[in-house]
């Protein structure tokens, strides 16, 4: 007899892909444990078999879900999902993070306070208590990796500290997605073709491989560089040739944004991600990624501009200065995107069906006059048919428009809302930093820290501000790239959006005078 098991979230199948739906509560028989990839066959009341989740089916003796308890991540997705929904056993899951603070890793390894994920960076007599995210303290008294080659490139410019840029520009074209299968053709996922143009030589990539890049980018660089998140993940759908399209230039823009970042482009994740030639380098260097120290605080490890020291004052007072434009410019970008929005549901909705009620007037009024029988008025009809016709004509026009131009607009602001949401956890950090130099005074009094430690934790703040900011005249390093990204960005998305709004009128224009000329002048 079967293995019976209940059903504990309803599961809509994908069409095409070997799936069955069922629905919380329903008593299924499962039929093949060993499909693998977190999947099971199973058979429904009605005869039906197909592939469900494990973590979607109980046993019936009531001994808990196929794959154990059921964990969200940020997405609101089973962790360890892939792209296509689905757990896969061969994605070499051996993650480590890099840095875990004491109190995490107390609580993972133990009274030893050793972690059992991996290597994590101390702090010798836990001077300070961790508080929740990124702690600066982490920085300002650890202890440096010994491996220091992975340095960031910060030289002294004119405007003062700048990243270092790379002599040729990095970029990537993602093109060709194809759906591939495994599982013996179970399942199915779209996989995308990459080419950097350093190498001309495309590697493939699917989803869930964008998604661990992320993941690891964040977690080395979140701290001090604004890392926008993917587009969100899709459990159905996934497979329609309009959501691929439009997932592979989410993807294009976001690579595009990251390839334009001379610390995220030339990071060895990042290279890996563009440039590995087989399996065994992709693999050797995702477990190197996942073990590096040098991430969140400790980042800024990698950073010692010849620069002068600054004031935990001056560092404050230019976090706020930023912390205010950030949050304006947040705002200006929200107000447009419900301004476009709005512009585009009526330029698709109401706008367009008013003049097509225009048009139809003049063509029932044409129609009227024929009626009249009256000699000689032939030319008046058809020209009062013909400003019809044109009406119904420019509401088609106006329900195009938007894709052709503010779709890109909506689009770059998309991309910099993504990108503003990242400042306030940066800019806490070199705060909270700041307030702990400021603090310095009493620590030394209370015998927690000592002058030479004061030292270095007011260097180490210098080096951390001068990856955000500069003197007080130039905005630098972070903030520059970020000042010198937006003046371009928007200066070719709204020439854009201009010109296509000129066409656009232009258009109306000429259609307007056409049906002007066909009336006679009395």
């Amino acid at each position: 007899m079967a293995l019976q098991a209940e059903v504990l979230y309803d599961f809509t199948a994908e069409p095409g892909n070997n799936e069955l739906s069922v629905r919380q509560g329903e008593a299924v028989s499962v039929l093949d444990q060993t499909v693998g990839g977190g999947w099971i066959q199973a058979q429904n009341s009605s005869g039906q078999i197909g592939l469900v989740p494990e973590e979607y089916l109980q046993v019936g003796d009531g001994g808990g879900s196929w794959a154990g308890a059921f964990v969200s991540d940020s997405r609101g997705f089973e962790a360890g999902e892939d792209d296509d929904g689905e757990w896969d056993d061969d994605w070499d899951d051996q993650s480590v993070g890099g840095y875990r603070g004491d109190d995490q890793a107390n609580e993972e390894g133990g009274a030893s306070g050793r972690s059992t994920h991996g290597p994590s960076v101390k702090i010798s007599l836990n001077k300070f208590p961790f508080s929740k995210g990124p702690s600066p303290e982490v920085f300002l008294l650890a202890k440096p990796p010994a491996d220091s080659r992975d340095r960031l490139p910060v030289y002294m410019g004119e405007v003062g500290a700048v990243w270092l840029y790379p002599s040729v520009p990095l970029d990537c074209l993602i093109a060709d997605p194809k759906k591939e299968s495994k599982l013996y053709g179970l399942k199915s996922f779209i996989e995308y073709q990459v080419t950097p143009n350093t190498t001309n030589r495309p590697v493939n990539h699917r989803y869930k491989h964008f998604d661990w890049l992320y993941e690891r980018l964040l977690e080395k660089f979140g701290s001090a560089l604004p890392i926008p998140s993917l587009p969100d993940k899709q459990v159905t759908g996934r497979f329609e040739v309009d959501f691929i399209r439009g997932r592979m230039e989410q993807l294009q823009a976001w690579m595009t944004r990251m390839c334009r970042h001379p610390v995220v482009s030339q990071s060895d994740v990042f290279q890996l991600f563009l440039t590995f030639r087989d399996e065994k380098e992709w693999k050797a260097g995702k477990r190197k990624a996942e073990r590096d120290e040098t991430v969140g605080p400790m980042m800024f490890s990698l950073i010692d501009p010849d620069a002068a020291e600054r004031e935990a004052t001056e560092v404050e007072h230019k976090c706020e200065l930023y912390s205010r434009f950030t949050k304006s410019m947040d705002d200006g970008v929200k107000e447009l995107l419900d301004v476009g929005h709005t512009h585009w549901k009526r330029c698709t909705g109401p706008l367009p069906k008013e003049y097509e009620r225009i048009g139809q007037a003049f063509r029932n009024l044409s129609a009227v006059f024929i009626s009249s029988k009256y000699p000689g008025e032939e030319t008046l009809t058809n020209a009062l048919t013909a400003a019809g016709q044109t009406y119904e004509q420019i509401a088609e026009i106006v329900t195009q428009q938007p894709q052709k131009d503010l779709h890109f607009l909506l689009e770059t602001n998309s991309e910099y809302k993504n990108l503003l949401g990242c400042f306030p956890e940066i800019i806490a950090v070199h705060k909270a930093a700041a307030e702990k130099l400021r603090d310095t005074d009493r620590l030394i009094s209370a015998g927690k820290i000592n002058n030479n430690e004061k030292k270095i934790m007011n260097h180490r703040l210098s080096c951390m501000s001068h990856s955000l900011q500069g003197n007080t005249t130039y905005t630098l390093s972070e903030m520059n790239h970020f000042h010198s990204n937006r003046i371009y960005d928007y200066n070719r998305v709204m020439q854009l959006y201009l010109e296509q709004q000129v066409t656009f009128y232009q258009q109306i224009a000429d259609k307007l005078r056409g049906a002007l000329s066909r009336f006679s002048t009395l």
